[in-house]
């Protein structure tokens, strides 16, 4: 028998980003990555019975690479912030 799907609505009103120069065309692509990855690594922790929103958390320093690809950035902001929030 399969899991009963999860159905997971994230938004993120603000993203601060210090330190990043992204074109602001780019921006909307980078929001939308770093939610699609923040849904992903939630949906697969299954750990979202446990996880409490929080309005504000600082993900800490980012060791970014030379990419300035919006999708690979967002990758790596969810996955910091999703550490962050697994503390």
């Amino acid at each position: 028998m399969n899991p009963p799907s999860m159905n997971i609505n994230l938004h993120i009103e603000k993203l601060l980003l210090d330190g990043i120069d992204l074109p602001r065309r780019h921006r909307p692509r980078l929001q939308a990555s770093v939610e699609a990855e923040l849904k992903r690594l939630l949906a697969d922790s299954g750990r979202l019975d446990t996880w409490t929103p929080r309005l504000q958390l600082r993900a800490g320093d980012l060791q970014l690479g030379e990419t300035r690809d919006p999708d690979q950035l967002g990758v790596q902001i969810a996955e910091s912030v999703y550490g962050a929030m697994s503390k």
